[in-house]
Formats: C-alpha cells, sequence, structure tokens
C-alpha cells in the first residue's frame, strides 16, 4: 500500500497526472483507514464503549480526509487544465496501475473472508474499500494507456473525473455512515 501511495504521487507530481495524483490521495486515505481499522481490531480486548469510540473517531477523520481530498483533486484538476499542462506519459503509472488491479480483488477477497470469520464489521466494510480501489485503478489504467499509446493528454482529465467521482461517492457513502447511528 505504501508503495501505491509514494508510487502514484511521485509519479503523478514528474508525470502531471492529476489522475496519478488523485488515486495517490485517495491511496493515502485508505492507508490510514487500514491502519485504524487494524488498530481498532487490536483494542477488541478493551471495554466495548472504549473501542467503539476509538471506531467512531477514526471514521470522523477518514470521512473528513475524503471530503478533504475532493476539492484538491477538483481544483488542482481545474488549474491544470485552464494553464494547459499537457500530462506526460507514464509507463511507471501503468506499471503501477496495473498492479493495483491485480492486487485489489486478492486484498477484497481476504478482508471479506477475514471480516466473515471474524464477524469484524470494520473488516467487512474496509473490503469494500478495496473494490472501490479497484475501479479506480481501472480508471487510471485506461486514462494512462490512452494518454501512452495514443497520445491522448486529456484522457488523465477524464480519468481524474471518474477518480473524483469515486472519492466524492466514498466521502457521501462515510458521511451517511457516520450519521444513521
Amino acid at each position: 500500500m505504501l508503495v501505491e501511495v509514494f508510487g502514484s504521487i511521485g509519479f503523478g507530481l514528474i508525470a502531471g497526472s492529476f489522475a496519478l495524483l488523485a488515486f495517490g490521495g485517495d491511496s493515502l486515505i485508505e492507508l490510514i483507514s487500514g491502519i485504524a481499522v487494524l488498530t481498532g481490531l487490536r483494542n477488541e480486548s478493551l471495554p466495548g464503549s472504549v473501542s467503539r469510540e476509538h471506531n467512531k473517531r477514526v471514521e470522523k477523520f477518514t470521512s473528513g480526509l475524503l471530503f478533504a481530498l475532493i476539492p484538491v483533486i477538483g481544483l488542482g484538476a481545474v488549474y491544470s487544465y485552464i494553464t494547459v499542462l499537457k500530462p506526460e506519459a507514464s509507463p511507471l503509472g501503468i506499471a503501477l496501475a496495473i498492479g493495483a488491479v491485480i492486487v485489489m480483488p486478492y486484498l477484497y477477497v481476504q478482508k471479506k473472508r477475514i471480516g466473515r470469520e471474524t464477524r469484524s464489521l470494520p473488516l467487512s466494510i474496509d473490503a469494500i474499500e478495496s473494490v472501490t480501489c479497484l475501479f479506480m485503478a481501472l480508471a487510471l489504467l485506461g486514462g494512462l494507456l490512452a494518454e501512452y499509446f495514443l497520445g491522448l493528454w486529456w484522457a488523465d482529465y477524464l480519468a481524474t473525473g471518474v477518480i473524483l467521482g469515486f472519492v466524492a461517492r466514498e466521502a457521501v457513502e462515510s458521511y451517511h455512515e457516520l450519521h444513521e447511528e
């Protein structure tokens, strides 16, 4: 996951690709969320109210990060479009996206299985984030491939828009989950 975060952000900065930067930003939030879920699982031995309170704080924090990521991605993409910044092709970004497309289904299956076996709702929910990441990786890969093989530099902006849509959906869903209880 660290490779995905630092790779996408680094390759995105080098290539001027907001799709890679957006993917890296969302991956960072998923990493934080995964660490929080792991911490919550370790805190299961604590009294129920302490563990629930910890999970609630983590959920609020990650939800806030998702909402903060939306204008960063959107305004950054608009700025680069207005200033006619044309992203360069990124073979390393393509390799990273292929890696995510391969790894994310495996992570989903394993998290879902372990979540079911341990009856851990946070881990089962975290598994869904792996599916979302898979779809974002597919959008990223499509944009990067179109840019690399067809020279369609604007495909990066299209991929960024798709990723932005996924991030916004994640943010809204997390908000609703927080306020259902």
